[in-house]
């Protein structure tokens, strides 16, 4: 009676010359090409038993797989096993199992209970026969046959194991190389779906949750945080999650623990074991292995995804390549979704001081003159953008006199603001000086004066255009010096045409000098000074308002008040564009004599 057997060398193959011996290498033969044929992983593990039991007796089976990263034998699939829900472990040399995959050879014992080495797994077993699973001369595994009858295997059953297993292991390389590249596959087709969907978060509070939510497709973690660099070279948590729960982590240094190891070296950091590596911090209780994977952006690192188990070696290189992956796409959104921030908090602040600015632009702008005696004001402004670069002033630097300057610098927007602001505080300056020196100064003087500082600032990219005049209401004079603004239009009883009083712009040119023309008023003139906006204003067809047009209808305004005349004009230029939006600030002011 044989109660064991291990042998020297592999156990005799079947003999082709035996009528049955050929049968059952055919058999075998239809064995190893079913086996192999079958690429999905699980399916595989649930065929090896139907099949290896069409030619041995089976009342319990199990496929035992290597883990070499663990250094054990797990149970992958079983058959008349207790189910106990939880797989068999078992470390090369313990058990007969243990003990085939360390020798490397089959092992048959038709009495257990005289075997020192076996362990009992399925209760009321005799006899059990061991066949290692060898690829390349390497163990990946085991095929454990188990019978509750004493000597019920034979050394043919040895011979028909160990080939058939030969077959298994092909088979099993294959299915794990297939079940690898499936799950590669739909694993980088995750990862490109999370990196769109993380794009396409901006809120960085709401990006840090799906992050955490997204990779759990990826990878089945127990602990995940989020931590990012901040401006003191120390890494915030900014997102924590321990088994589903929110955690409060504190601030880790540069270079400190393996997270910070991960930061300062931008490389992955994968720790099997924290409890053997110095570098561990314990932030976190039950952590037994650690994966910190930087955020890089280029070459700088900007954060750490971290990912930590209660289990040892929990942590494979594949989900080092997967995290890796998945921290490119982090790095990407956090830093856009911080750029967006950025740019939100800009465009308020921006906001906040372009409305402030608006306040005071309309706080500069003269106010409804004081009535004069037989002169009738009205202006009208509108800006193309929030701010413009038109002005407008009313000013009696003397009894019987009235200054009504309109201009225009270069540029629209803050810019153009500034500048304008400046150019108004020249003239008013300018204007108010003669109140001081023995003679007025002349429209020409001013503007004169007004170039020779602006030019002096030398701000290239800007100019003024600038029409000043100054009304004698005693003489009923009105005298007019022009910078390259739209020419004035006059209309009188006689005639209604524009003035043609050219300039150069102001800032322009050091030592510019200008042209004056003075004319008698008399009661039901009317004279408009305009910026280029209203005479460009621009219709969808691209046509341009133009100075005709303006003429016209101050001609057929004339008889209204000075409001009603700005008031027109205004009209006439929106009816024209239409929905075209404005893409210059609108400045028109009306005199009209009334005395």
């Amino acid at each position: 009676m044989t109660h064991g057997y291990t042998p020297d060398a592999p156990p005799p193959a079947p003999s082709r010359s035996d009528p049955h011996e050929h049968e059952l290498l055919t058999a075998l033969f239809d064995l190893g090409r079913q086996v192999t044929a079958v690429l999905d992983f699980e399916e595989l593990l649930r065929q090896i038993p139907r099949l290896i039991g069409r030619l041995i007796p089976v009342e319990a089976f199990a496929v035992y797989l290597l883990d070499e990263r663990r250094g054990e034998l797990r149970s992958a699939y079983t058959v008349g096993y207790p189910e106990t829900g939880a797989p068999v472990r078992l470390k090369p040399g313990v058990g007969l199992v243990g003990a085939a995959v360390l020798s490397e050879q089959p092992l048959l014992v038709n009495d257990v209970a005289g075997d020192p080495r076996y362990v009992e797994f399925v209760p009321g077993m005799q006899s059990e026969l061991v066949v290692p699973l060898l690829h390349k001369s390497r163990p990946i595994g085991a095929l454990n046959i188990l019978s509750s009858k004493r000597d019920q295997f034979t050394i043919r059953d040895v011979a028909i194991a160990t080939q058939f297993a030969a077959h298994v292991a092909v088979a099993l390389v294959n299915a794990r190389l297939y079940e690898r590249s499936r799950l590669d596959a739909d694993a980088f087709e995750t990862l490109a779906e999370i990196g769109r969907e993380v794009a396409a978060v901006l809120d960085l509070d709401e990006l840090f949750t799906r992050i955490a939510q997204l990779a759990k497709r990826v990878i089945d973690y127990r602990t995940l945080g989020i931590l990012l660099l901040n401006e003191q070279g120390e890494l915030e948590m900014k997102h924590a999650v321990h088994y589903g729960e929110m955690v409060q982590v504190p601030r880790v240094r540069l270079g400190e623990g393996l997270v910070g190891y991960a930061a300062l070296h931008r490389e992955a950091v994968l720790v099997a074991d924290v409890s053997q590596d110095p570098r561990y911090i314990a932030l976190v209780p039950d952590v037994r292995s650690e994966l910190a994977i930087p955020m890089l952006i280029k070459d700088r690192c900007i954060g750490v995804v971290d990912l930590e188990s209660p289990e040892l070696d929990a942590f494979s290189k594949r989900e080092v390549e997967i995290l890796t992956l998945l921290a490119s796409h982090a790095a990407v959104a956090i830093e856009n979704a911080r750029l967006y921030e950025e740019v939100v908090s800009t465009r308020k602040r921006l906001e906040k001081e372009v409305r402030f600015a608006q306040r005071v632009q309309a706080a500069l702008q003269p106010g409804p003159p004081k009535r004069l005696k037989g002169v009738d004001l009205a202006a009208a402004f509108a800006s193309a953008l929030e701010l413009g670069g038109d002005f407008h002033e009313y000013l009696a630097p003397e009894s019987n006199t009235l200054v009504v300057t309109v201009g225009d610098v270069s540029g629209k927007g803050v810019p153009a603001a500034l500048y304008s602001a400046f150019a108004a505080e020249l003239v008013r300056g300018r204007t108010f000086r003669g109140r001081y020196l023995p003679e007025r100064s002349s429209p020409a003087a001013v503007l004169s004066s007004v170039n020779t500082i602006l030019h002096q600032r030398q701000l290239e990219e800007y100019y003024c255009t600038l029409c000043y005049s100054i009304l004698d209401l005693k003489r009923r004079t009105i005298t007019i010096a022009n910078s390259g603004l739209p020419y004035p239009i006059r209309c009188t009883a006689d005639a209604c045409a524009q003035i043609e009083l050219p300039g150069v712009p102001l800032g322009s040119f050091q030592g510019s000098t200008y042209d004056e023309v003075t004319f008698a008023l008399h009661a039901g003139d009317v004279l408009l000074f305009c910026t280029d906006g209203v005479y460009e204003a621009m219709n969808a067809e691209g046509q341009e308002f133009t100075s005709d047009r303006v003429v016209e209808v101050v001609r057929a305004s004339r008889d209204l008040p000075a409001r009603g005349i700005v008031d027109a004009v205004f009209t006439a230029a929106a009816d024209w564009r239409g929905e075209t939006p404005s893409n210059d600030d609108m400045t028109a002011v009306a005199v009209k004599i009334t005395l």
